[in-house]
């Protein structure tokens, strides 16, 4: 039986932060001052053990879950993350097991994360140029790494995806340099409009550069854009083809909120469920895991999670109330 919630979304995605830590401190997530040598990140004792994320996936594969991201904080930082990898694929030959990384340290664990299962990849570069990486990551890491772990999963035949993240007056003017690179490798950009997730980002209406006006400036330089018809019903981007065949997707929580068919939850690396990148709280299953829950203990908490989730936060922000919301590092993006 799958599992939907108040408005019919059925529950078919789980993103896993599998660590709340960064070896970056990109400004739209994990800006420096919020999150420096003070932070106080979560203890090793909090942070779910990997049978025990194991379970809850396990739980609801079932019920139509069709596809897990690993997503951190930086997953990579998790040590010996490949095994979590060969657990996820012990239990279901057809699941769909991706990542989200900044590529830093993908290139030495990449053969380890191929042999034990991993479907695809998807990597975050905002810019190609270093003065424009390290000021949007505020790293001092360089872009050739990254490009170095792009051609090594590309040449094991990987699925592949780059997000870029695009914030005005800062790489909005990268967007073509991106396409122009990845597009004749046949590697897809998808372009995100700056968010405002968590609290701690400065985010401002005025810093988003929307999908529209992208898209605009991509067909003055490029031609025409051709429309995709979606994969999934409920695919976050909207693809779009060149005339060379070469594939843009534009993520657009901001301007052109997907809400109507999300059907996305988010565990914590500590073990809280999350139904929306914009919540302010989230559901403890950790509890339960650790309490000597059964299988059935677990299917029936996160049934009960989702039937009641009515998340529909990028369509109605304009009509709610200011409130605090949870950190992306914290829950994935």
């Amino acid at each position: 039986m799958v599992l939907e919630d108040v408005h019919d979304r059925p529950l078919l995605d789980l993103l896993i932060s599998v660590t709340d830590r960064c070896n970056m401190r990109c400004r739209y997530c994990m800006p420096r001052e919020h999150f420096d040598e003070n932070h106080e990140f979560l203890p090793k004792e909090d942070i779910l053990r990997f049978e025990e994320i194991v379970r809850v996936v396990e739980a609801l594969i079932p019920h139509g879950l069709r596809k897990v991201r690993l997503t951190g904080g930086e997953p990579l930082l998790r040590r010996d993350l490949h095994e979590l990898i060969r657990q996820l694929r012990a239990s279901s030959a057809d699941l769909d097991i991706a990542i989200t990384t900044n590529g830093l340290l993908l290139k030495r664990q990449l053969t380890k994360l191929h042999e034990a299962g991993l479907s695809r990849v998807t990597i975050s570069l905002d810019s190609l140029k270093k003065e424009v990486y390290q000021r949007m990551g505020d790293t001092d890491a360089e872009p050739s790494i990254v490009l170095e772990a792009i051609d090594e999963v590309q040449a094991r035949g990987i699925p592949l995806k780059i997000n870029t993240v695009v914030k005005k007056n800062v790489n909005d003017d990268q967007i073509i340099d991106m396409i122009e690179t990845f597009g004749p490798r046949q590697i897809p950009v998808r372009f995100i409009e700056y968010m405002d997730v968590g609290t701690t980002n400065n985010w401002n209406l005025d810093h988003v550069v929307s999908g529209k006006v992208m898209r605009s400036r991509i067909e003055k330089e490029l031609g025409a854009l051709q429309s995709d018809q979606a994969i999934h019903k409920s695919d976050v981007a909207k693809v779009y083809t060149t005339a060379d065949g070469w594939k843009i997707g534009f993520i657009e929580s901001i301007t052109n909120p997907f809400c109507g068919d999300c059907s996305r939850a988010r565990l914590s690396a500590n073990g809280n469920i999350y139904t929306c990148l914009f919540a302010n709280h989230g559901h403890d299953v950790r509890g339960i895991l650790r309490m000597g829950g059964t299988s059935d203990d677990i299917k029936t908490a996160l049934q009960s999670i989702w039937k009641r989730r009515k998340d529909r936060y990028s369509e109605e922000r304009s009509s709610l109330p200011t409130k605090s919301k949870v950190e992306m590092s914290y829950i994935g993006g």
